[in-house]
């Protein structure tokens, strides 16, 4: 019996920006970009195209600069890992990204979904780049910003081929705001299909394009073949790849520019006339699919949640990893349940999870000024339309000058939690809206809201952030419980997605030093529920 799935497009509501999708043994896998969030590279599974899971993190670390790793002032918001491409070629997955800190291509392979990947480098710097492997043996790269380029490279994958095709394959009008990039390139039927994101040339909105060859050193023709924004804010559906599933059902799967919650995956029904690839229905994104279900599910499988709550209670001691594909896939590559990401690579000797009590410890080494400098914090992504966190907080190891919170974080920030001060600690709420260019990203510290000393006796509070992302609202509110109910702390605060962090909102617990280095803040009774 055949089984069928149904769900609102979009149907995975979250920032997963710039996906690409392959079909393998039953299997849907989807890879986004991860930026500066690590574990890095997150993989998703799916049986449907339209439900998904956690299956693997490609990497925990990369080069671990100071950047990456948050250190001496320097920063990877907005850089970090862009654009994979994920591609299956006789019997080992690949990763091709690039950096955008350190400018370098990166690869990854492995055997199996779950890995080990291994790591290496590709010579060059290919933005937005798509792998290919042709039935000749040959294997080429797609790259560019405006002028596309493709370039054979070597079998061992560590550059390009000596005396290798080279060559302009598109060029974008400099009309265009945006040029083509986000290249995804494939082989069907013996032809060749190259898929890009622009812009509008009259206004900002994202267009998906299509070029085709029917030979690797021909001219690829094409253009526009996707300008729809679903009735939502004037913002175009494109970038993503395309994919053969189960039924012998294409689709692609772009994503869609959703204020401050980030860029969510649309599935788009593909069909074909002749050689000729059509994306939408009647020129559209449908917003109700029904796809069918991989044999490989079993019925009424139920999806691991992408986000969640947690107790910080997981049945083994910190820092007892296990070297098992089911322990990678529930709790990532630190320790952590899957969903938990860092907002760059952690420092392990300064975090603790006391697995009696329930409560995740968070240490600082270093002096910040602001939220966007505290070093591991543990984030969260959510949800649209809304969503709401909450977390209990032990400030009872906060040194004087000490911030910690749950905070909303992206460049325009907030957060709800406990300073200490003058030896007091105050339950307070910080927000910053910056007033500067798109990507900056200075140190400039945030304003308090609205700040109420605690009783001496009292150490530990209860917060919680409501944050709505309907009709266009882009709001969070602050509030912390007292006396039995919640009462609201601060102002509302208006978020918005800005180039600096290029990401969606997401919670996240964190904890900085402004005097004195060496506190703690703890964190327990974690919960996250859509709206």
């Amino acid at each position: 019996m055949k089984y069928y799935s149904y769900c609102m497009n979009p149907s995975l509501k979250m920032d997963f920006p710039d996906p690409d999708v392959i079909f393998v043994d039953g299997v849907y896998y989807m890879i986004s970009t991860t930026m500066h969030f690590l574990p890095g590279g997150q993989i998703l599974r799916s049986y449907d195209l339209l439900n998904w899971e956690h299956a693997a993190y490609v990497f925990d670390r990369l080069d671990s600069t100071d950047a990456q790793k948050l250190t001496d002032d320097k920063y990877i918001y907005g850089k970090g890992m862009w654009a994979a491409s994920l591609r299956y070629h006789k019997g080992t997955f690949y990763v091709v990204f690039v950096c955008n800190d350190t400018w370098k291509t990166y690869l990854y392979r492995a055997e199996k979904i779950e890995g080990p990947w291994r790591k290496s480098e590709i010579e060059g710097f290919y933005h937005d780049c798509s792998l290919l492997f042709d039935d000749d043996d040959r294997i080429y790269i797609v790259y560019g910003n405006r002028q596309i380029y493709l370039t054979e490279l070597n079998s061992e994958l560590t550059g390009p081929k000596e005396g290798g095709l080279h060559r302009l394959i598109v060029e974008d009008s400099k009309e265009a705001r945006l040029g083509y990039e986000g290249s995804h390139l494939y082989k069907i039927n013996g032809r060749y299909y190259l898929f890009f994101i622009h812009s509008l040339a009259e206004r900002w909105r994202r267009v998906e394009a299509c070029f085709s060859s029917d030979s690797i050193e021909g001219e690829f023709t094409g253009g526009d073949i996707l300008n729809d924004d679903m009735g939502f804010r004037d913002s175009g559906v494109a970038q993503g790849g395309i994919v053969c599933g189960v039924d012998d059902t294409w689709n692609a799967v772009l994503f869609q520019d959703s204020g401050a919650i980030g860029r969510i995956p649309v599935v788009v029904p593909v069909s074909w006339d002749g050689d000729r690839i059509v994306f939408g229905v009647d020129g559209e994104v449908p917003h109700d699919m029904m796809l069918p279900v991989s044999a490989k599910a079993k019925k009424h499988y139920e999806y691991a949640p992408l986000i969640g709550s947690d107790d910080f209670k997981y049945g083994f001691a910190w820092g007892e990893n296990k070297d098992t594909d089911e322990f990678r896939r529930t709790f990532g590559t630190f320790g952590f349940r899957s969903f938990w990401q860092f907002n760059h690579e952690p420092d392990l000797d300064l975090i603790f999870r006391d697995e009696n009590e329930g409560k995740l410890w968070i240490k600082t080494d270093k002096l910040s000024l602001n939220l966007n400098h505290a070093r591991n914090t543990l984030t969260q992504r959510m949800v649209y339309p809304g969503c709401t966190s909450e977390v209990t907080i032990d400030g009872s190891q906060l040194r004087d000058g000490d911030c910690s919170g749950l905070c909303v974080l992206q460049g325009d920030y907030c957060w709800a939690g406990i300073e200490k001060k003058d030896g007091k600690l105050y339950e307070v709420m910080y927000a910053h809206t910056s007033t500067e260019g798109p990507w900056d990203l200075s140190p400039v510290k945030g304003d308090v809201l609205e700040e109420r000393v605690l009783p001496d006796d009292k150490t530990t509070i209860k917060v919680r952030v409501k944050v709505l992302f309907e009709n266009e609202k882009d709001e969070a509110e602050c509030e912390i419980f007292e006396d039995g109910k919640w009462e609201k702390i601060g102002t509302p605060h208006k978020l918005r997605f800005r180039l600096d962090h290029f990401t969606g909102a997401r919670f996240g617990l964190f904890a900085y030093s402004q005097k004195e280095p060496g506190g703690q803040a703890g964190f327990s009774e974690f919960m996250l529920e859509e709206a």
